[in-house]
Parts: structure tokens; C-alpha cells; sequence
């Protein structure tokens, strides 16, 4: 039976899932896969923190060193998070000729080249199937099962704490503030919850399977982002009446050789199958030219999803004659062929406070179409309240530059701008 040796660089929640999952699945690796799998050396901070797995002490060290130049481990498992010190150890132990599991979104997606390097070079594998919606396997889907596609469009939930936030909204008619504290004192969002609701990371991940997907560099500053912290709970209320769904989505789309790439809250309608997916579930739904539409849904994010996903990398990794590495050109900057445009196409949800006076319709929808935007649904809710009154429309598709220019020519004595999210039909 074949042994593997491995090292651990940190040993949080998902290392020690990890470290269970290879311990009580033991039996089941062995009669499976003909592999042992002994762990050697787990980095951590400190030697006296009080840990949940079963880890023994002798096996912690705070020496990377004790991982990264031992030759006895030929396979590295990073669960440190963030970008720094965490790719250079990885660096470190690729140049070692170690192959890395990783779950680390922001190591991979702003370093992805110099790491895809440096396994090349030395004949290593780096695998990162946890680093984008936990337990969905979307990373091996789209490196193997769809090759055979052209992926024009992707579209994904891939941040469950955004997601349990705009579903409790939705559900119960809750203010952001009153749901995101709720969400922190469960242990769904962090005390500092920047990195899910501004949209980073949603923004790291879309990179990484962007790239994938469109077989091409797409770069983490390519991605165009805006979380939720602006959304309202009458903005969640009106779109439910007229029939729309708020998500956090992460889109991306390729025609030709041009993309677009976004992060941003979104309407969509009620029938979508992502209008389905809930509290801090993960999907993504594609449309591959041969494959048609797509989705893969699951637990995108947590400890034990997250840790199934590392797990199955390791055992791949294990097993496998020879490592595989994306074959687009993999470089810091994108490919000079592609455009990335930040005039995207989409209809717009727009909530105004209008003057309750005549002719306030008629000025507004001319002066949206006085740069090709045209309204497709309106609504008046509520009533008058100091001489202004809500006004919600639904735009017919039309350019993001276009529409950005025509709410800039807004008069506010007529009608002051409350709120514009994207709608994707």
C-alpha cells in the first residue's frame, strides 16, 4: 500500500475537519484508494491553544520549516487564509517539489500564476478545489467534465453569508442591520464582515472561475464589485412584489473576446432555479454551447463542506500518475487579445421619490430615453408624504453606462434617486 506523508500549515476549523475526515475515513481510503495517509507536522500559532480535533501534541510545531524542508512530506495542505505568509509557504514547498492542497481563495486568485509556475517547474501539483464554494465540486467540473463546452455565461451565489442575510430580507421583511448582527452572533458573518458584504470575497472566487470557465487569465482587479450594505429592505419588498428575487451575484460573460466580469446585489426572477437557492447554500448556474444550462448547488461554504473538498483533492493528488494544470496562459496580467468591458448590458430596477405633481412621469421616462432606456414595468407604492411619492421601475435591457448617464441627469426637485440595482432576466 502506497504511504503519502503530509504536513498541515494551520490547523483552524477546516484543518481540523480535515485532519477527522483522514483519520476517520481511515479504513475507507485504504480498501478504496490502496493509500495511507499520515500526517507528519501541523503548523500552528501557539502549542498550548485548546483545539477541537483530535490532533496529536508531538505532531504541532511552529517551525514552517518543519514542514517545508522536510523531505519525508511530499504533499503540503495550507489552511492559513489570506494572502501573506501563506503564499510564500506554498511558493516554499512548490520549489521543494511538494504538491499543495489548498482552500485559500486570495492565494490562489492573486497569486495563481507564480504558484501554477513554480508546480510546473517542479513537477509538482496545486490543487484548490475548497478555494471556491466549499463542498461544490465547480473547480474539477469546469478543468474536465466541460471541456468539451464554450462557456458563454456564468452566473453564481457564492457567498453564503450574503446569502443568508438577502434571504432573511427576503423572507422576513428584516433591515440589514437587525439581520447582519443576528448573522454575527450565530457565527455566520465575522465581526468584521467587510470581506462577505462588500463583495471581495464573491469577487476572488469569480476570478478563479471566470478563468476557468473562459479558458483565459481573468485577474481579481478585472472584477467589477459592490456588496450589499446599501440594499433596504423596501428595495427586497418592492422587487418580491413585482415578482424578483435579490441576490448577490458574481457574473461573468464572454462573447468573443470580450468579458465582463461583475459582483454586485441582483434581481432576478422568482421561477430562476438561483432564486431557489437559500440561507448559506452556494449554486452556480452556467451555459455551456453544448452542455446547455447548468447548475451545480451545495454547502459553498463551513468547516466539514469545506474540508470533504480538501480531502478529495488530497486523495486525487495522491493517486493520480501525473498532475494536470489549467493550459490557458497563466500570467499576472490578462491575455492582450481580451477586452474587458464595464458597459455591460442589464435591465435596472429603479426606486424613486418623486414630486407628486403632474407631468413627473412623463419628464422622467423622456429623460430616460433620451439615452435609449426605456421602462418596461412601473409601480407607485405609498402614499404622499411631504409632496413626493416612491416611484419603482423595471428597465428594458439597456447599457450600464447609458443608464448611469441618465440618472446623473436626474432633476431631484422632480425626482431624487433612492436606489438602482441591476436585474438580470
Amino acid at each position: 500500500m502506497k504511504e503519502v506523508v503530509i504536513g498541515f500549515l494551520g490547523c483552524g476549523n477546516v484543518g481540523g475537519g480535515v485532519w477527522e475526515l483522514l483519520h476517520g475515513f481511515a479504513p475507507e481510503i485504504a480498501h478504496r484508494d490502496h493509500v495511507a495517509i499520515r500526517v507528519k507536522k501541523v503548523l500552528v500559532r501557539s502549542l498550548d491553544k485548546a483545539r477541537s480535533c483530535s490532533v496529536a501534541p508531538e505532531v504541532l510545531t511552529t517551525n514552517p520549516a518543519d514542514i517545508l524542508e522536510d523531505p519525508e512530506i511530499t504533499l503540503v495542505a495550507e489552511f492559513m487564509g489570506g494572502e501573506q505568509p501563506a503564499t510564500d509557504y506554498l511558493l516554499a514547498a512548490l520549489r521543494q517539489g511538494k504538491t499543495v492542497v489548498t482552500a485559500n481563495k486570495v492565494a490562489v486568485a492573486l497569486n495563481w500564476h507564480r504558484l501554477q509556475e513554480e508546480a510546473q517547474r517542479h513537477h509538482a501539483g496545486l490543487y484548490y478545489e475548497a478555494s471556491v464554494c466549499g463542498a461544490i465540486p465547480i473547480i474539477s467540473t469546469l478543468m474536465s467534465p466541460l471541456q468539451a463546452n464554450r462557456i458563454g455565461q456564468l452566473m453564481g451565489i457564492i457567498n453564503g453569508t450574503t446569502n443568508y442575510i438577502l434571504s432573511r430580507m427576503y423572507e422576513h421583511g428584516e433591515d440589514y442591520s437587525a439581520v447582519l448582527a443576528d448573522a454575527q452572533r450565530l457565527g455566520l458573518a465575522e465581526p468584521d464582515p467587510a470581506n462577505d458584504v462588500e463583495g471581495m470575497d464573491a469577487a476572488y472566487k469569480l476570478s478563479i472561475m471566470a478563468s476557468l470557465a473562459f479558458h483565459a487569465r481573468v485577474p481579481y482587479s478585472k472584477v467589477y464589485r459592490e456588496g450589499i450594505t446599501h440594499v433596504t429592505a423596501m428595495d427586497i419588498a418592492m422587487g418580491k412584489e413585482m415578482g424578483y428575487v435579490l441576490k448577490l451575484l458574481a457574473i461573468a460573460k464572454r462573447e468573443g473576446n470580450t468579458i465582463e466580469v461583475r459582483v454586485h446585489p441582483t434581481f432576478i426572477r422568482e421561477r430562476h432555479p438561483l432564486a431557489q437557492v437559500n440561507g448559506s447554500f452556494n449554486a452556480v448556474y452556467l451555459f455551456g454551447h453544448a452542455c446547455k444550462e447548468m447548475m451545480l448547488q451545495g454547502r459553498g461554504a463551513g468547516d466539514m463542506p469545506t474540508a470533504s473538498a480538501v480531502v478529495g483533492d488530497i486523495l486525487h493528488a495522491a493517486t493520480v500518475d501525473a498532475h494536470v494544470h489549467p493550459s490557458f496562459a497563466n500570467t499576472a496580467d490578462a491575455d492582450a487579445s481580451l477586452t474587458f468591458t464595464d458597459d455591460w448590458h442589464s435591465s435596472f430596477f429603479i426606486r424613486l421619490s418623486a414630486s407628486d405633481t403632474p407631468g413627473v412621469l412623463a419628464e422622467i421616462a423622456g429623460g430616460l430615453a433620451k439615452e435609449n432606456v426605456s421602462i418596461a414595468t412601473m409601480m407607485q407604492k405609498g402614499a404622499v408624504e411631504s409632496g413626493r411619492v416612491p416611484l419603482i421601475f423595471i428597465t428594458h435591457a439597456a447599457s450600464e453606462k447609458a443608464m448611469q448617464k441618465a440618472l446623473s441627469r436626474l432633476n431631484p426637485e422632480v425626482a431624487r434617486l433612492e436606489s438602482v440595482i441591476r436585474v438580470e432576466e
